[in-house]
């Protein structure tokens, strides 16, 4: 939630060593809190370009041929390749396809001037290209003319009904993100609209009395929180519709009663701040009488997380220094709602080399910010440490070091998601 240390996340900082949940406990145990996302129910049909991003809630089949008749691939003639014996021939150029016009019919020793795309000619089984003619152009309409073309392969330049997508065929199974490669197919099947899983709600809590929304005057002891813009701005581009209601005290009770007053309707509460062993955790302190478990996660930075439901509605609770909050987005929820719902799009993964040597704690899967370069070697940005914030704006990915490395080299390949 700041910028800074301070009492939430000293005990994340310097816990010893106990037994932690491991990362992929806990994030399948995200997965199983938000499993109801992902019901038939929460549904809505859009216009494909309102659908960018979001993901198909069903599969989707083909409803005709694509493309849905045999076309040229080329600007040439359309032949039948039995007209043309091994040594080529002169053919009679007859009337001309253009795009977009329905069948002709091809006469046997004829040579049918075509454009990419047009339909072929009924009895056409070939396209010789225009720079393989001879002239090399295409004569006036309506003269009499004839042309020299070489001894062509049966279906050269010719692109078949259906060679893309057949009717009928699968074209996009359900949960697939929709990118302009997918809005794209769908359009050329004929398809206005689409049915795609509505976007996840989210009340997001930041909490904290040393905590000062930007902008404002900031007194001695206080600090501005960076953790309601950067988990805020993380939800919306992965797709969330998020709701703040600004900065919650370290009062419990009004805690409680500012998650009854604004949850209601809401898919996932999520908090920062408050889910460490200290003595004044208000998230802790809130959630006492609640489903709410609160564990540590065999993981740095990040450790501190609490999971379960308030009054009904699943419950994540984030730790409170700017890089925690921002890495368990990405390591517990982001994944979860892409592997329920499709979207959002998955974190590209690669391998690269470290162009520094580093060190983690052996017991935990350590996440470092770092800079992937062209050659391939990924920079470290920062330290470990939770709080670095410049780091992190600097960044653009997350290096993985998995539990069980104390140390690696210069050099040594690690796994590196580009944010």
């Amino acid at each position: 939630m700041d910028s800074t240390p301070h009492r939430h996340s000293s005990v994340e900082e310097h816990r010893s060593v106990e037994e932690h949940r491991s990362v992929e406990a806990h994030r399948s145990a995200v997965k199983d809190l938000l499993k109801p996302l992902a019901s038939s129910g929460r549904t809505e049909r859009l216009p494909l370009l309102e659908a960018l991003g979001r993901a198909l809630a069903s599969d989707v089949h083909a409803p005709l041929d694509l493309p849905p008749f045999a076309n040229s691939q080329m600007d040439g003639f359309a032949i039948r390749t039995a007209d043309l014996p091994p040594g080529g021939a002169e053919l009679r150029v007859a009337a001309p396809v253009p795009a977009g016009a329905g069948a002709s019919i091809l006469e046997p020793g004829t040579a049918v001037p075509i454009m990419t795309g047009a339909m072929m000619p009924a009895g056409a089984d070939a396209v010789v290209p225009i720079e393989r003619a001879v002239p090399d152009s295409f004569p006036v309409p309506g003269a009499d003319a004839l042309v020299r073309l070489p001894a062509t392969v049966a279906g050269t330049f010719v692109r078949i009904a259906g060679s893309d997508v057949a009717a009928g065929q699968l074209a996009l199974s359900a949960g697939t993100h929709l990118g302009p490669g997918q809005l794209g197919l769908l359009a050329g099947l004929g398809m206005a609209e689409v049915e795609v899983h509505s976007p996840v709600t989210v009340l997001l809590i930041t909490t904290g009395d040393e905590v000062v929304e930007p902008g404002l005057p900031l007194d001695p002891g206080k600090i501005y929180d960076a953790n309601g813009t950067l988990l805020a701005a993380s939800m919306r581009q992965a797709g969330l519709q998020v709701t703040r209601t600004g900065i919650a005290t370290d009062d419990p009770r009004e805690l409680q009663a500012l998650l009854r007053k604004h949850s209601h309707g809401m898919d996932l509460i999520v908090s920062t701040g408050g889910v460490s062993k200290g003595a004044y955790e208000v998230v802790r302190q809130a959630m006492e009488d609640r489903d709410v478990e609160f564990l540590h996660v065999a993981m740095q930075p990040g450790g501190p997380q609490g999971i379960g439901t308030f009054d009904g509605v699943p419950f994540l609770g984030f730790p409170g220094n700017p890089v925690s909050c921002l890495v368990s987005f990405e390591m517990f929820l982001r994944p979860a709602l892409t592997s329920l719902l499709g979207a959002p799009a998955t974190r590209p993964l690669v391998k690269a080399r470290l162009a520094d040597p580093l060190t983690s704690p052996e017991g935990k899967h350590q996440v470092r910010r770092g800079t992937f370069l062209a050659d391939g070697t990924v920079r470290l940005e920062g330290g470990p440490s939770s709080h670095l914030v410049h780091a992190l704006a600097h960044s653009n990915a997350l290096v993985h070091i998995p539990e069980g490395t104390a140390a690696l080299a210069e050099g040594a390949e690690v796994e590196v998601w580009i944010l």
